[in-house]
C-alpha cells in the first residue's frame, strides 16, 4: 500500500453549530446508530480470534510471500486449498505483470465465492503478497519484511470469516465473494533508483478490476482488509473511502461501535490513500472502502505502524484481540444485510 498520502476536502454545512467536520460527523453517525438501535437486529456467529490468529501465523512460516519465490508460490497452494475445504467455489487468475525495476512478476488473484447462486454480493478482499523490502528500516532494506500485518492480518481474517460461514448453522442472506490481490505492496519505493511511474502498486486489483471474474459480475460493495492485526490499531475513516463509499464507511463504523469496538473504529478522519480499493472504485466501478490501521497522532511517516515496510512487522506485534474487532464488525455488517 502506498505511503504518500493525498488529502480531500471535505465540507460540510451546519446552522446549527460551528463544530468540526469531525464533530459533526461523529454526532450524525451517533443519530444513525440510535436508529439503528431500535430496529431488529441478526447476531452474527462468533468470530474465533485464536484461529484467526492461527492463519496469520500459518502465512508467515512459509516465510516473506514474494512474487516469483517458492514461499509465494506454496503460501498461494496452501490458501486455494484452505478455501476449497471450506466449500467455497474457487477460481484463480494467474497473470503477469512488469514491476517498478521491469521485473516480470507472476501473480494470481484467487477468488473465492459463497452462496454463488445469490444475486445481492458483497466482496471481501485483503492482499496476500508481502513487501520484496524493507525499504522504512534501518537495515537490511535490501531483504523482504515477514509481512504478518501487512498482508497476513487481512488474509487472516477472511480465512475466519469463509471458515465460520461454512460452519454455521444460520447463514447471511447474501452472496459473498472474497478475493484475495497478488502484487499490492511491490511498489516503487520513495526513495529508488529508477525513473517514477505511476501504477506500481496493486498490480492484482488493477488486473481483477479490468477483468473481472464474472463476466459483467457486480457487487453492492466491498469491503478491504489491509493491516488489521496489530495491537492496538486504530481504524481511522480514510480519505478514498469516504469518497466514494460514503455510507458504508457509515453501516461499518456504526456496526464496530455498536457492539463494542469503539476503541478501534474511530470517527476520525484519514488522508486519503492508494490501495486496492483506489482501483477497484475508480476501475472496477465497485464501491469499495478500506478498513486500514491509521494512526493520526503518529510521527511523520509511521501513520501505519513503527513497524510499517519494516522487519518489525512480525507475529510479536499481532493481537487476536485486534482480529476480533474486525472480523467480528464485518460479520455483524455481512449478516445484517
Amino acid at each position: 500500500m502506498k505511503n504518500n498520502m493525498k488529502c480531500l476536502a471535505i465540507l460540510l454545512l451546519s446552522s446549527m453549530s460551528l463544530n468540526s467536520c469531525d464533530s459533526t460527523d461523529k454526532t450524525e453517525s451517533n443519530e444513525k446508530a440510535r436508529v439503528e438501535e431500535e430496529a431488529a437486529t441478526v447476531q452474527a456467529p462468533a468470530f474465533n480470534a485464536d484461529s484467526a490468529y492461527y492463519f496469520v501465523e500459518r502465512q508467515v512460516a512459509f516465510g516473506p510471500r514474494v512474487p516469483n519465490t517458492a514461499e509465494h508460490y506454496k503460501a498461494g497452494e496452501w490458501l486455494i486449498e484452505t478455501l476449497r475445504s471450506y466449500g467455497a467455489e474457487v477460481q484463480v487468475q494467474s497473470f503477469q505483470a512488469k514491476a517498478f525495476d521491469s521485473k516480470m512478476l507472476n501473480l494470481r488473484n484467487i477468488i473465492a465465492t459463497i452462496n454463488p447462486g445469490a444475486a445481492k454480493r458483497v466482496v471481501l478482499a485483503a492482499h496476500w503478497d508481502t513487501r520484496p523490502f524493507a525499504d522504512k528500516d534501518d537495515q537490511n532494506q535490501d531483504k523482504p519484511i515477514q509481512g504478518a500485518n501487512d498482508g497476513g492480518s487481512g488474509v487472516g481474517v477472511l480465512l475466519e470469516i469463509a471458515r465460520t460461514l461454512h460452519t454455521a448453522e444460520q447463514k447471511p442472506g447474501i452472496g459473498i465473494d472474497i478475493i484475495l490481490f497478488d502484487g499490492e505492496d511491490y511498489g516503487q519505493p520513495d526513495e529508488s533508483d529508477f525513473p517514477y511511474q505511476n501504477d506500481t502498486w496493486c498490480l492484482g486489483s488493477q488486473y481483477w478490476s479490468k477483468n473481472k471474474h464474472v463476466p459483467n459480475y457486480k457487487a453492492q460493495y466491498g469491503i478491504l482488509l489491509d493491516m488489521v492485526g496489530a495491537e492496538n490499531a486504530k481504524f481511522a475513516r480514510e480519505g478514498t473511502s469516504m469518497q466514494y463509499a460514503p455510507n458504508i464507511v457509515d453501516k461499518v463504523w456504526r456496526a464496530g461501535n455498536k457492539i463494542g469496538y469503539s476503541d478501534y473504529f474511530k470517527y476520525t478522519k484519514a488522508p486519503a490513500i492508494t490501495d486496492d480499493h483506489f482501483y477497484v472504485n475508480t476501475v472496477g466501478g465497485i464501491r469499495m472502502i478500506d478498513i486500514i490501521e491509521y494512526n493520526m497522532g503518529a510521527a511523520d511517516g509511521d501513520f501505519f505502524g513503527p513497524y510499517h515496510h519494516r522487519h518489525t512487522d512480525t507475529m510479536e506485534i499481532i493481537s487476536p484481540n485486534t482480529l476480533k474487532a474486525v472480523g467480528q464488525t464485518v460479520l455483524h455488517v455481512l449478516y445484517n444485510e
